[in-house]
């Protein structure tokens, strides 16, 4: 398994990221003020989907923190479902996930 420091360090900086992102997204919605019906139209359809991204952002650092909450807890690695140890590959792919590959499939989750 990868060291629990560099595994926290990467969160982190995914973290960081993301709230750069989430920073962006809301400095842009704030800046559509068009007097025009058709840009007003293109900017909410625009905005619409900037507030998808932040809503996907928000919930990947909620997962973010839940992760860098298990390293502190000695629980990192670990599937909160069965017990088992993750896999390092599954870790490499989804850093934040809370289970196994077997355990995700069962509930119909990929995290």
């Amino acid at each position: 398994m990868i060291n629990l420091e560099t595994r926290r360090a990467q969160l982190l900086d995914r973290k960081a990221e993301l709230t750069e992102r989430l920073t962006e997204i809301d400095a842009e919605l704030d800046a559509h003020q068009s007097k025009d019906w058709e840009e007003l139209a293109t900017e909410r359809e625009a905005d619409e989907v900037l507030e998808g991204m932040g809503a996907s952002g928000k919930a990947e650092i909620v997962m973010i923190n839940a992760a860098l909450a298990r390293i502190d807890e000695g629980e990192y690695g670990y599937c909160a479902r069965c017990g088992e140890e993750i896999s390092a590959e599954r870790l490499d792919v989804l850093p934040y996930t809370p289970m196994c590959r077997d355990c995700a499939a069962r509930t119909g989750k990929s995290h």
